[in-house]
């Protein structure tokens, strides 16, 4: 059904098991990444901004189901690591319907709610009617990112990281293709580049949940798997609220500061419009590695292997040093040449403000690296409130020091950039005390949900 985790090489299991949802990562920035280029190139820096703007707010809501679903694959993990197939359909069930419920609300609440939202962002005027725009069709395809979130960490909890990617392939290729048409062919603007986002995003959910169904029959929840056993929903509740609320306080720091970040007028916009697309790709492949390494963790947790954890936090935290000096390194070299990908030549304030983004905040991409990695164990050894401590640490003081250093006279946005390291470092020697000072007892698996296999 998928790879089992709890045998073999670590180091090159946990590479293997990464590589396709670093790629799979890639193709979904595509989506946002395809509206930015041509929305730059063809509609301007103010139509930029929106788009910008709008990706932030986006990741802010979809990281409330994207949460539940990442923490309900934690579960999902355990159950496969103790070979608890039935227990596994029936969570899927309970999970599937309660993230889905969640998100037809946050829908309906966007649509409701979407002026007092924009007012809240400080949207300048200049940019306000295209973000409006774009955002009245961006969020119709909510559900579908849902739905492929659902799957793609269902598929991934067993085991199998490939085939969310295939799908992707295919979704990012159709979103480049729609962008082009309804950009430049039918000039619809902003707008068409949403819609082109949302056909692509139904595509990969849609064909991922009939596919996971269809190729893997033990992953079916039965007439029998159809019910709401209080253990069950107390687990997937624990484990999916706690990784939402992380997700959501991670994301609201990040709107707090795009608020602030608007208050600059809208060179600073564009300007951090493309260079955070640049800093998702950046620390991407760590991003992704954390989510391998909690997969593992959780698989060999639920088996338990306490020997085999403590080997591949060894592992990881080599894996992560080396991706992180390697990427800053890149990033400090090539910064101008990045920004004028997506910025045209002549914009030279917008460039020049986006260089100075990813040099301060690139410089550390190892602080960011070690707190993913503390994320997925925490996640993955059933402490997930610890992940919302030190995302609470890391973005309040992200946002705190924005705002008062960004206020200094000669600082100005300089501030906010800065504030992001310093959050990062902060909350890694929180995490890293916390588990030196926990650390027999986390891995000491004296807890009630272990059941099943031990070897």
């Amino acid at each position: 059904m998928g790879q089992d985790l709890t045998k073999g090489p670590i180091t090159k299991n946990m590479l293997l098991f990464a590589g396709p949802m670093i790629l799979g990562n890639l193709l979904q920035q595509l989506y946002n990444i395809a509206d930015t280029l041509i929305v730059s190139w063809f509609l301007g820096p103010e139509a930029l901004g929106a788009v910008g703007s709008a990706y932030t707010l986006m990741v802010f809501l979809t990281s409330v189901f994207i949460g539940l679903c990442m923490g309900s694959g934690t579960l999902f993990s355990m159950d496969f690591g103790r070979g608890q197939e039935e227990k596994l359909r029936n969570s899927i069930f309970v999970s599937f319907v309660l993230i889905g419920g969640v998100t037809v609300v946050i829908n309906i609440l966007v649509f409701a709610l979407l002026h007092p939202i924009l007012w809240l962002l400080q949207v300048p005027q200049p940019v306000y009617p295209f973000m409006e725009e774009y955002v009245r069709v961006i969020f119709l395809g909510l559900f579908f990112v849902f739905l492929y979130n659902f799957f793609a960490f269902l598929l991934r909890a067993v085991g199998n990281s490939v085939t969310p990617l295939y799908f992707l392939m295919v979704s990012a290729a159709l979103n480049i293709l729609l962008d082009l048409l309804f950009v430049v062919v039918f000039s619809r603007g902003v707008a068409g580049a949403a819609l082109a986002t949302v056909i692509s995003q139904a595509v990969a959910g849609i064909g991922l949940g009939i596919y996971c169904f269809l190729a893997f029959p033990k992953l079916r929840p039965l007439r029998k798997d159809m019910a709401f056993p209080s253990r069950v929903l107390r687990q997937i509740l624990a484990y999916s609220l706690s990784t939402s609320l992380q997700q959501s306080v991670m994301n609201f720091g990040i709107l707090a500061v795009q608020s602030l970040i608007n208050s600059f007028g809208p060179v600073v916009m564009a300007a951090y419009a493309a260079a955070v697309k640049i800093d998702s790709f950046a620390y991407m492949p760590l991003q992704e590695f954390s989510n391998a390494f909690s997969t593992y963790t959780a698989q060999n947790y639920g088996a338990g292997k306490g020997e085999r954890i403590r080997r591949g936090i060894r592992s990881a935290a080599l894996v992560t040093l080396i991706f992180s000096l390697l990427i800053s390194l890149l990033i400090f070299l090539f910064a101008p040449y990045l920004m004028g990908v997506f910025v045209d030549g002549k914009e030279k304030e917008i460039i020049e403000a986006g260089v100075l983004y990813l040099r301060i905040e690139g410089a550390f991409y190892l602080g960011i690296g070690c707190l993913f990695l503390l994320y997925g164990l925490y996640r993955a050894v059933g402490r997930p409130m610890m992940s919302v401590v030190l995302t609470v640490i890391s973005l309040g003081l992200r946002v705190a020091l924005a705002y008062s250093l960004s206020a200094v006279e000669g600082i100005g946005e300089a501030g906010i950039w800065w504030a992001i390291p310093i959050g990062w470092v902060l909350a890694d020697m929180t995490g890293i005390l916390y588990f030196r000072r926990k650390k027999e007892e986390i891995l000491s698996f004296h807890h009630p949900q272990r059941r099943g296999r031990t070897g």
